[in-house]
């Protein structure tokens, strides 16, 4: 009788275990894709960089993460008006659970970074 407890017990700290890592990756390729998308001046810079930014960060989250974040998508962010960026990663951990699937969602957002001249 305690041995499937101590099994279950287990499994669920394997799990949180896996869950966390992957909204650890999920967040560390956020603050990548903001520290790209800091350097848009403005919003065409922002409109050619932002699809590469986005693969980028996809790209890191599926190296470093390997199979604890999975299917990640990154949707990237310009305002203008505040002189922000953010970057959203959305996937999914790995289960040890047949059919459950624990969505991940994490967001990073960061100031648009201006270059100005000496003021006299």
């Amino acid at each position: 009788m305690l041995a499937p407890g101590f099994i279950f017990l287990i499994f669920f700290c394997v799990q949180a275990a896996l869950f966390f890592y992957g909204k650890s990756v999920a967040i560390q390729a956020a603050r990548e894709g903001v520290s790209q998308l800091r350097l848009a001046q403005d919003a065409a810079v922002y409109q050619n960089i932002s699809g590469g930014v986005a693969d980028n960060t996809e790209s890191f989250a599926t190296t470093v993460g390997r199979e604890a974040l999975l299917d990640p998508v990154a949707t990237p962010s310009y305002d203008e008006q505040a002189g922000r960026v953010s970057m959203t990663v959305r996937g999914h951990a790995i289960t040890l659970v047949p059919f459950l699937q624990l969505n991940i969602t994490e967001t990073a957002h960061g100031p648009v970074e201006r270059f100005e001249g000496d003021q006299p």
